[in-house]
């Protein structure tokens, strides 16, 4: 968790992290609205008004973002292996997720069952445009063999 929180907070200097100063986030999202975010070390729970775009999920204290909105956090969703439910996890949480890295976890709460699974699956549709786990190299044609 430790390593996602510090791609979130901007500590990590990755390619993935670095990807996110030049996102304008402020400008035609992919997907926005509140959750309630488990924190990282203080395991208290928090409001916060989310932005999806370009592969990046980022987080503000209030919903009106501009271009001078300083983010957060930001999770670089390439860096994601799964999103799904975690009513397992969470006990009485019914509208709960989970987004997983290789190491980390990060729960959310959405207000609904409805945007439980439409922040499912945006966040999974990015996790798949955006995964580097197959690079143009390691694509092979066979029919040009």
């Amino acid at each position: 968790m430790a390593t996602l929180w510090r791609a979130a907070v901007g500590l990590a200097a990755s390619p993935a992290t670095a990807d996110h100063h030049t996102v304008e986030f402020w400008s035609n999202p992919e997907r926005t609205g509140w959750l309630t975010k488990q924190g990282e070390y203080i395991k208290t729970w928090r409001r916060r008004w989310f932005v999806l775009k370009q592969g990046n999920l980022f987080w503000f204290k209030d919903s009106t973002v501009t271009r001078s909105s300083k983010p957060r956090g930001v999770i670089p969703v390439a860096s994601c292996l799964t999103v799904k439910g975690a009513e397992d996890a969470l006990i009485n949480k019914p509208c709960a997720f989970e987004l997983s890295t290789r190491s980390d976890t990060m729960y959310f709460i959405a207000d609904s069952e409805k945007g439980k699974e439409d922040w499912i699956n945006s966040i999974g549709r990015s996790i798949v445009q955006h995964s580097r786990s197959v690079t143009d190299s390691e694509i092979v044609d066979y029919d040009k063999r």
